[in-house]
């Protein structure tokens, strides 16, 4: 028998780059390394921003529960205060942590298109910060289907904002190229999984009116949505 001890298998390291302050990780888009992931939310944990992919497009990332992350995404974005962040959670049962109500049209809509790029307007639950809800009484929630952002929000186990990772009101971000071409190094991490979808954001669909409303339409076509709606109520959206 030969003298020689097997050497221990290894596993591959991340790739990871640095630009200044910024760090970048390539991860696989249908399979997420977990020790990237896990370095992603030690960003999030110590208030930092984070750019991810989603099934439309890259999201910028804070805790949406920490007013000073909050602060750093609207800086970052150059955004009105006025308006609210989007939020990403990890499984239904987080809504209760954020929402007062859940209307039976809301569960119809989330059992037919979540997880996927709708995003649902409930009433918020007191004490959310003033920044995630833009002032209101609102908040928009949505359960992505891209297996980096549930990985990403589930292993976090908070909610996290999700709003496109650009300037307000510039080029949508599909690659990570486009969020650093806009935001620069005021973003401490990126997780790098190519080009995204890319077509359209996330339907913005308000279930806090009666019948609900139809805020944006994007991703899940709007005659799907206003098909559960009204097999559900009888009713079509308001206008």
């Amino acid at each position: 028998m030969s003298g020689k001890k097997k050497r221990p298998m290894t596993r591959s390291p991340l790739l990871m780059t640095h630009h200044s302050s910024l760090i970048t990780i390539k991860v696989n888009a249908q399979n997420p390394d977990e020790e990237a992931i896990r370095k992603a939310c030690a960003v999030l944990k110590q208030g930092g921003i984070l750019a991810f992919p989603t099934e439309t497009f890259y999201g910028l990332g804070a805790d949406a529960l920490n007013e000073q992350a909050l602060k750093m995404v609207f800086a970052l974005k150059q955004r009105d205060y006025a308006k609210p962040l989007l939020v990403i959670i990890a499984e239904k049962d987080q809504l209760h942590s954020l929402v007062s109500d859940i209307p039976a049209v809301a569960e119809k809509l989330m059992d037919s298109f979540w997880p996927g790029p709708l995003t649902i307007i409930f009433k918020a639950r007191k004490g959310l910060p003033s920044l995630l809800t833009g002032g209101t009484d609102t908040v928009g929630i949505r359960l992505s289907s891209h297996p980096v952002a549930r990985s990403l929000a589930s292993t976090f186990g908070r909610p996290l904002t999700a709003t496109s990772a650009n300037l307000s009101g510039g080029k949508n971000p599909i690659t990570a190229q486009d969020v650093c071409d806009q935001l620069g190094e005021g973003v401490n991490m990126m997780l790098d999984a190519g080009e995204t979808k890319g077509i359209k954001g996330s339907t913005i669909i308000d279930v806090t009116l009666s019948p609900p409303r139809i805020v944006r339409e994007g991703d899940v076509p709007v005659d799907e949505v206003v098909r559960v709606v009204i097999s559900h109520t009888g009713h079509c959206l308001q206008p």
